[in-house]
């Protein structure tokens, strides 16, 4: 099933929902469909349309159920309305673990420093 910029454009919501549904289910292919979901975003930018946050199940399920890919990494910063704090925060672990690991070490090193004081620098 192609998607035209033609059908991307003027198609009803509830038609290119449905068809970018079926296009998943029978593809599996997340990247595209995130491209597509990407589009969307565009069109209601452009049209101040109903697309906003269209399809946010789908894009959910693509993001946090199924296995990381580049392309995840590259693009779900579009996505930030899609997702609350606690999954946007699971997101952000699942695509960039060592950051995330980084970034939790870092905090904890600063939690220790901040709460034990630093007796060997007073007494010298």
């Amino acid at each position: 099933m192609a998607f035209t910029d033609k059908k991307l454009f003027t198609l009803s919501r509830q038609t290119i929902e449905k068809r970018i549904r079926k296009f998943y289910h029978e593809t599996k292919d997340g990247t595209a469909t995130i491209e597509l979901l990407i589009a969307l975003q565009v069109r209601a930018e452009l049209c101040e349309s109903e697309f906003k946050s269209v399809l946010r199940g789908l894009a959910n399920y693509i993001f946090l159920k199924t296995r990381s890919t580049a392309a995840m990494r590259r693009y779900y910063i579009y996505f930030t309305d899609y997702f609350g704090k606690k999954e946007w925060q699971l997101l952000s672990a699942k695509l960039f673990p060592a950051q995330t690991y980084v970034a939790e070490e870092t905090e904890q090193l600063l939690n220790q420093i901040t709460e034990e004081p630093l007796t060997g620098f007073a007494e010298s």
